[in-house]
């Protein structure tokens, strides 16, 4: 499984450096995960305020 971001985030990018392999960017309203790249460890989601990734 993968991460993906709902539509709560806020695009503070808090997410985005805590990524170990790059797979989330800003899209264009809001950040985005790759889900083929994503590896399910779960670093964005305990750093964002918003709670707005969750497992896909």
């Amino acid at each position: 499984m993968s991460y993906k971001i709902t539509d709560a985030c806020v695009s503070c990018g808090a997410c985005e450096p805590e990524c170990p392999v790059n797979a989330i960017s800003q899209g264009d309203s809001q950040f985005v995960i790759d889900a083929d790249t994503c590896i399910d460890c779960g670093a964005c989601a305990g750093v964002c305020p918003t709670g707005a990734p969750v497992e896909a």
